[in-house]
């Protein structure tokens, strides 16, 4: 004999409401069972608007040699046609990515400008080539030809740190490679160089060839600036500083004021931690070592 199926009545479900603020927050909804799979991770939305980022079309205005070797250029490109880019350069070390128009394989360079700001008529770059890569591109250029920049990135170097000139009576710069880039924006925006009592540039490379800027040392030193070229693999016929940046200045050293002592770096990377790290150890304030990034 069939037994009937007995039916229970369903318990009444109660609803709490939601705060306005708690309802509205993207974690609390992915908090729910039934909302998990449908909510697109939050990296979603600021890939969208990276993706949507605003590009510049500029006309490159020169290219031409930086090195003996070949391996480095300089590139300008004309903002006349882009006066709120050029505008929105505030600050030496600043940066922006650029790219070849048609190269959607590559990825974009990231550049740090390295004109002054306000200059005028555009950006100039300092661009190693590099095989593969959007900077092979760069090089490879013809006045005329258009490139693709994205917004001015970073604040630069916080140059009121080191500002007035007795906040650092002391200045010592430190660049390797294209990092001599921002630097030379620095340079040429200028910091009172001629106020200061001791500013010196350590500038390293593999050897003269491969030395951007050797025609801007006389006008740089003009300003007050003394520059140390140090060379890591230099010919027999150098009488300089030989190795690398940090050993050149761990020799010489020379640091009148730790406490009125500011430093200026960018470059790679184990040298700017091993010059950090020699300043604070000689009493400079971490305040006063500057990057830009």
């Amino acid at each position: 004999m069939a037994t009937a199926a007995t039916i229970s009545t369903p318990t009444p479900l109660t609803l709490r409401p939601f705060s306005r603020h708690a309802f509205a927050h993207p974690k609390m909804l992915r908090s729910l069972p039934f909302l998990r799979r449908r909510l697109p991770p939050l990296v979603t939305v600021a890939a969208v608007q990276q993706d949507a980022a605003v590009w510049n079309a500029a006309p490159v205005s020169s290219v031409g040699a930086a090195s003996a070797d070949g391996s480095l250029f300089h590139l300008r490109v004309d903002l006349s046609d882009a006066a709120d880019l050029a505008s929105s350069y505030t600050a030496p070390g600043q940066y922006l990515t650029i790219r070849v128009p048609g190269e959607d394989g590559l990825k974009p360079a990231f550049m740090a400008i390295a004109s002054p700001p306000g200059a005028g008529g555009g950006f100039e770059f300092l661009v190693k080539t590099v095989p593969g890569a959007t900077a092979e591109k760069l090089c490879g250029l013809r006045d005329g030809d258009v490139v693709e920049l994205g917004a001015v990135m970073g604040k630069g170097f916080p140059i009121e740190r080191i500002t007035p000139t007795d906040a650092a009576e002391t200045l010592l710069l430190f660049a390797t490679g294209t990092g001599i880039s921002p630097i030379r924006s620095l340079i040429e925006f200028g910091f009172a160089a001629d106020q200061r009592a001791d500013v010196r540039l350590y500038y390293g490379a593999r050897n003269l060839e491969t030395m951007a800027y050797q025609d801007r040392f006389a006008e740089w030193e003009s300003t007050g600036l003394k520059i140390v070229p140090v060379l890591s693999q230099p010919d027999d016929s150098w009488k300089g500083a030989r190795g690398y940046v940090q050993h050149a200045f761990l020799e010489a050293k020379n640091i009148a004021n730790p406490t009125s002592t500011g430093a200026v770096l960018c470059g790679q990377k184990q040298m700017l931690e091993e010059v950090t790290l020699a300043l604070a150890a000689d009493g400079v304030s971490q305040d006063k070592i500057l990057k830009n990034f």
